[in-house]
C-alpha cells in the first residue's frame, strides 16, 4: 500500500452499514469529508470504541513510538508483525477503523511514468481499513504523538499486478469485533490473519496521473480513465 486514499462520503455514510446498536458519538460532524486525495499524515476520520459507546474522531495518519525519532512515523503495519513486534506494542490493543472510499497504488509502466490505480469495493460499499494508533479516550487530553497506522497484508490475485501489499479490509460484522475493547487480542490476531475480504471483492481502475500530487482534490481524481 503506497500511501493515498480517499474520505469522501460523510461519517454517517461509512457507519450506516454497521447497524450499530446505540447511537454513534460524532466529533467529525455531518458534511461530506471531501478528502479525494488524503496523504500521510493527513488528519482523517476515524472510528473507535471505549467501553459500549462507538466514536468517530478525527487523527493523523501516521505513528512511531517515543523512542524510535531517528525514523519518519510509519503509516502502515504488516500484518505479519504486528501483534508481536516491539514497535507497535504500545498500540497493538488500541484498535480502530479507518472507513475510506477507496485507495490509490501506482505501477510502474512501459514509458517509465508510474500509472495511478484506485481500488475499491466492488459493490461500492465503504472499505473499513483494521488499523491501531494511540488516541485519547474519552475524558482524556490529545497527545502530539496521536496517530494511527493502517494494517496491511500480502496482495494475491489479480491485485498483485497492483501492489504487492494492500489494506486489511473488514466486513461489518468483524468491525463490530475488532472495534469491542472486549475482544482478546488473540481473536484480533485472528481476525486480521484469517477474516478479511479477499481479492474478489474489490475492483480497480486507471486513473489519472494528477492525483499523484496530493495538492490536487475533486472527484475527477477518481474518474475511470482508458
Amino acid at each position: 500500500m503506497c500511501g493515498r486514499l480517499t474520505q469522501y462520503h460523510g461519517i454517517h455514510d461509512f457507519v450506516a452499514v454497521l447497524s450499530i446498536p446505540d447511537a454513534l458519538i460524532n466529533h467529525v460532524g455531518d458534511a461530506p469529508l471531501n478528502r479525494y486525495n488524503a496523504a500521510p499524515t493527513t488528519v482523517l476520520a476515524v472510528l473507535h470504541q471505549h467501553e459500549q459507546r462507538v466514536y468517530a474522531d478525527t487523527l493523523r495518519w501516521g505513528w512511531r513510538p517515543h523512542w524510535a525519532k531517528d525514523r519518519p512515523p510509519p503509516i502502515n503495519a504488516r500484518v505479519e508483525k504486528v501483534a508481536h513486534g516491539a514497535f507497535f506494542r504500545a498500540i497493538w490493543r488500541h484498535r480502530l477503523i479507518v472507513p475510506v472510499d477507496n485507495w490509490f497504488e501506482w505501477v510502474d509502466g512501459e514509458d517509465k511514468t508510474r500509472q495511478p490505480w484506485l481500488i475499491r469495493r466492488a459493490d461500492q460499499q465503504p472499505v473499513f481499513c483494521a488499523a491501531i494508533g494511540q488516541f485519547p479516550t474519552p475524558g482524556s487530553a490529545p497527545r502530539d504523538d496521536d496517530g494511527f497506522v493502517i494494517i496491511t497484508a500480502d496482495s494475491v490475485g489479480g491485485m498483485l499486478d497492483i501492489h504487492d501489499r494492500r489494506p486489511v479490509v473488514l466486513c461489518p460484522k468483524l468491525v463490530r469485533e475488532w472495534l469491542d475493547p472486549a475482544t482478546p487480542p488473540e481473536r484480533a490476531e485472528q481476525i486480521l490473519l484469517w477474516e478479511s475480504e479477499p481479492t474478489e471483492a474489490f475492483e480497480w481502475h486507471r486513473v489519472g496521473k494528477a492525483v499523484g500530487n496530493s495538492r490536487n482534490q475533486g472527484a475527477q481524481l477518481i474518474e475511470k480513465i482508458g
